[in-house]
Parts: C-alpha cells; sequence; structure tokens
C-alpha cells in the first residue's frame, strides 16, 4: 500500500470568508453549510482561519456581559478579524497524511487549510483525519 497524501482526503469544495465579514455571516453560513471552520482571506490572500470554537468563544464573553438577547446583535458587529485565529498553519497538498495529523496533534488545532502556492485549493479537518485512519474515507483515486 502506498503513501496517502493530503490531496487524496481533503476537501476541495471549500468556502472561504473575508476578514472583514461578521462572526454572524459566519454563524449562518456555518449552520447552513454544516461547517465548523473557514479560511479566512483579504485580498485573495489567506489571512487566518476561523472556527465554530472562535465563534462559542465570543458569543460566550457576550452572554456573560450582555446576555442573551444582545448576543446576535454583537455577532453582526465583530468582525472575523478580531477572533480568527493568525497566521494559519496550513499543509501542502503533497504533504501524507500522518505528516497532517502530526501538525494538527502538536499544534492542537481542528482544521488545515491547503495552500497550492498562494492559493488554497482545500480543506483537512481533523473529522478527515479520523475518518481516514478508522477506514471509513477512503482515499481518491
Amino acid at each position: 500500500m502506498g503513501r496517502t497524501y493530503v490531496r487524496d482526503i481533503m476537501d476541495e469544495k471549500i468556502v472561504t470568508i473575508s476578514a472583514g465579514d461578521t462572526l454572524s455571516t459566519f454563524e449562518d453560513i456555518m449552520t447552513l453549510g454544516h461547517v465548523r471552520h473557514m479560511p479566512v482571506v483579504h485580498g485573495g490572500r489567506l489571512v487566518g482561519v476561523v472556527s465554530e470554537r472562535d465563534l462559542l468563544r465570543a458569543s460566550l464573553s457576550n452572554l456573560i456581559e450582555f446576555g442573551s438577547e444582545h448576543r446576535r446583535a454583537f455577532l453582526q458587529v465583530v468582525e472575523i478579524a478580531r477572533v480568527m485565529s493568525t497566521p494559519p498553519v496550513v499543509i501542502d497538498p503533497g504533504a501524507t497524511v500522518e505528516e497532517a495529523a502530526r501538525v494538527m496533534a502538536e499544534k492542537k488545532i481542528g482544521c488545515l487549510p491547503v495552500l497550492g502556492g498562494d492559493t488554497v485549493v482545500g480543506m483537512l479537518t481533523e473529522t478527515d483525519v479520523l475518518a481516514y485512519f478508522a477506514g471509513l474515507k477512503p482515499a481518491k483515486t
């Protein structure tokens, strides 16, 4: 059995969000698209990653301070750039799945934007990696 690479199991159907978009936009996309992580771009360049965890952290701090009735209004004014993880930890599509798993474990992160040159070509999540190692997600051929 040959090596399996990030490009073999990454999700190529990705949605990016702008650093200037708000957390409410991210929450809507996350809910409708069933995604937990999104690459953040500014001027066509990857500048960060925003996750469900970032949204929850921002929401919780707001709930503690202002109460639940103000949560959505708060999310409508907070820009992604204020809560995203930056600089983003990325991986090359030619890296092995084992390398990607090691990076995710060492950095304690749940996703890796996959960069081909300066372009986001895919997204690899912890679910992709776990499914692959469990034999649930065969590599693309």
